[in-house]
């Protein structure tokens, strides 16, 4: 996805959240780290790290989407419409901070804001949560080759068939690492981590009392699924 195409670059995963506090708790005990934010909501609003994705969590109904920064949101809306997109909402207006809203398949909503509402964290290169190194995030779509055919047309790449750790499509692009995934499978998006050695890691975090639960038909011994005070599902999962 070229810079300032249709969509614009990545800024984060939106999650709405009742209680940024616990939200905010569980991830720090991941390993993530705070972004500092500035005062653009007028809501609670909190980022979280690993230093290859931002989770937005927002104190907010309706807030959960896949958010991209884009220059001069309100004169881009013309574009994106002769695209053949109906936008869900849209807010733009010189007393506001503008924004607008689609909705991709799958039901995933898709935002486009005028600026960046946080900072990048202070994060060393190499320094993973205890998750390990974030692999993608998978999206649930009824079907992978219509959804890829719509994701290309916004400016990704849709790359061949994965059969591991589940039958997936990826998607390339820039700043973001995106997949799609069959909703029977998993009817939610994933955050998931992959990692060579994963057992160890999920030793750790059961040490700490971080509840795990089997992740479809993979040994429970390597792969686990975790679930946010938000609800949001992170698969972790053995590279090996």
């Amino acid at each position: 996805m070229p810079r300032g195409g249709l969509l614009g670059r990545f800024h984060e995963l939106s999650v709405a959240t009742t209680d940024i506090a616990a939200s905010v708790e569980f991830y720090e005990r991941l390993g993530f780290t705070q972004a500092p934010t500035g005062d653009t909501w007028p809501h609670p609003y909190g980022v979280v790290s690993d230093g290859r994705i931002a989770l937005g969590l927002h104190q907010a109904p309706e807030r959960s989407a896949l958010t991209f920064v884009h220059p001069e949101v309100a004169a881009h809306c013309a574009l994106l419409e002769q695209h053949g997109l109906a936008l869900a909402w849209r807010r733009t207006d010189r007393e506001c901070f503008n924004e607008v809203g689609f909705t991709a398949p799958g039901g995933q909503l898709v935002m486009l804001i005028e600026a960046r509402t946080y900072s990048p964290p202070q994060r060393g290169s190499d320094e993973h949560s205890l998750c390990g190194e974030f692999s993608e995030l998978s999206l649930p779509v009824p079907d992978l080759d219509e959804a890829a055919r719509y994701w290309e047309s916004l400016g990704l790449v849709a790359l061949e068939v994965s059969e591991r750790p589940w039958p997936h499509r990826p998607l390339a692009a820039d700043h973001l690492s995106l997949s799609l995934h069959p909703a029977a499978l998993f009817a939610r998006p994933l955050l998931v981590f992959a990692e060579a050695g994963m057992q160890r890691r999920l030793q750790r975090l059961s040490e700490l009392g971080v509840m795990l639960r089997p992740l479809r038909a993979l040994n429970a011994a390597a792969n686990a699924l975790l679930q946010a005070p938000e609800g949001t599902l992170l698969a972790l999962t053995d590279a090996e």
